[in-house]
């Protein structure tokens, strides 16, 4: 779209941030216990059929699409700018690590506070689960993001068969995956396994490089129909692989569910990703039209703003909902998944919607603060030598305990996740110091006598 901004990336990006965070509140069901505690039954795994609805709510690569979509442009005038790799992803950890940080710090501190006071070990793992249930995307995102300027790279070089090629070696890993999850080779299947979370959504995210530059249906050649064949072709790939294949049709994880889709992602997710994104860019044209509308683009942009906050704090609602009127019995229990349950989730949501719309804003505040902060520890475009190394290493912790967070939640066993929590914080820290001492010896330079001349 050259240098201008696209409204239908923004689109994109609010789009699944909101279908995220409705499709988490639709499968979260809570009853309460003949001992007065509080359940969560795994609604995709008690009501199998449920399992279908994923198809509409996974919505992730999306995101990964208008995020790929995004960075390139970005990295791409930052480097004609004379940016660093170091510099540019410094920019962007600071912008994704900080709120996190801040949203993990309140919430572990809470854990710790409960723990100490005596709270049920496994109540506190249950609520501890439900608020890092998001966290899986944030150690992938910040990765690939950490890894742009190298994929930008390839894409310069490849183009589209960066992505092709990436996607063969995922059916790869996930074919091993497949075959040797109970041999004699398992381990190594979950080491490649792992892979596949990069290589599958990298996939995604260098389609968004391959859009920008109109490598996937621009104009009125023979690539025009590429992304209905890629729609197409996806979508068949998907029920084949699903309908005579050894994959769920689920694209959530459900526990006992094996193989799984997104554990690590599979080559029917692959499949769907692909599908999804040549929809994506079928119905860009019509929606397009519809973002000329000016009040359609303010709540797009309102959406856009408050995407990492509603991201990482939209299962709050849930447990302040479950606090008021579960342990009361004031709200309604009937049978889990009947009719009279599916009835009560439009109120449900409503309710979760109103206290949601609360704790955006109470915490308007806390991302103003964040803001200013932001802007302060920013490295510099340039970050170089030992600090652009100390950046680096402090990817590297944070995406170690961004991990664990994903897979074990915040109270795994009941307990403080104490290595965790210290690796985010020291993480965390390190990009931030980077960024700091790169913003003082800007600031010392433009001080020093003679410097200005320098500086302009």
């Amino acid at each position: 779209m050259g240098g201008s901004r696209d409204r239908y990336v923004d689109f994109l990006r609010a789009w699944a941030i909101v279908l995220v965070v409705v499709g988490h509140w639709v499968i979260t069901g809570l009853v309460r216990r003949e001992d007065g505690r509080i359940g969560a039954p795994e609604l995709l795994a008690t009501v199998p059929w449920t399992q279908w609805l994923t198809l509409g709510f996974q919505i992730m690569p999306l995101f990964f699409l208008a995020g790929g979509h995004a960075a390139s442009g970005s990295w791409g005038r930052a480097r004609d700018g004379g940016a660093t790799s170091a510099g540019w992803v410094g920019q962007r950890a600071v912008r994704l690590l900080l709120p996190v940080a801040v949203y993990s710090g309140l919430v572990l501190l809470a854990v710790g506070v409960c723990a100490g006071a005596g709270v049920d070990p496994g109540t506190l793992a249950m609520v501890g689960w439900a608020m890092a249930m998001q966290f899986w995307f944030l150690p992938v995102y910040l990765l690939l993001s950490a890894l742009t300027p190298a994929l930008y790279a390839l894409h310069l070089r490849w183009g589209v068969r960066v992505p092709v090629g990436m996607g063969v070696v995922g059916v790869g890993v996930g074919a091993i995956v497949v075959l040797g999850g109970d041999g004699p080779y398992a381990g190594l299947a979950e080491v490649l396994g792992a892979l596949n979370y990069l290589v599958v959504w990298g996939v995604v995210y260098q389609l968004g490089f391959c859009w920008r530059d109109g490598a996937l249906g621009r104009g009125r050649g023979p690539g025009a129909r590429l992304p209905l064949v890629m729609a197409v072709g996806g979508g068949v790939a998907f029920a084949l692989l699903v309908g005579l294949g050894p994959f769920p049709v689920s694209l959530i994880l459900v526990t006992g569910q094996d193989p799984s889709n997104t554990d690590p992602p599979s080559v029917a997710m692959l499949a769907w990703a692909v599908a999804q994104v040549g929809v994506a860019l079928v119905v860009a044209p019509g929606v397009r039209r519809m973002l000329r509308r000016e009040i359609v683009w303010r709540a797009v942009r309102g959406l856009g703003t408050a995407s990492m906050t509603l991201y990482l704090w939209h299962m709050l609602p849930v447990l302040v909902v479950a606090g008021a009127f579960c342990p009361t019995g004031l709200a309604p229990q009937p049978a889990y998944g009947s009719a009279g349950w599916w009835g009560l989730r439009v109120p449900w949501l409503l309710v979760l919607g109103g206290v949601l719309g609360c704790v955006l804003a109470a915490l308007r505040p806390l991302e103003r603060g964040l803001a200013v902060l932001g802007a302060r520890v920013r490295p510099v475009a340039g970050l170089r030598g030992v600090a652009a190394w100390r950046l680096w290493a402090g990817i590297g912790v944070s995406v170690w305990a961004l991990t664990y967070f994903a897979g074990h939640g915040f109270a795994y066993g009941g307990r403080f996740p104490l290595a965790a929590a210290m690796g985010l914080a020291v993480g965390t820290g390190m990009v931030m110091f980077a960024g700091w001492v790169g913003a003082r010896r800007r600031r010392e330079a433009v001080e020093a006598p003679g410097s200005l001349e320098e500086a302009v």
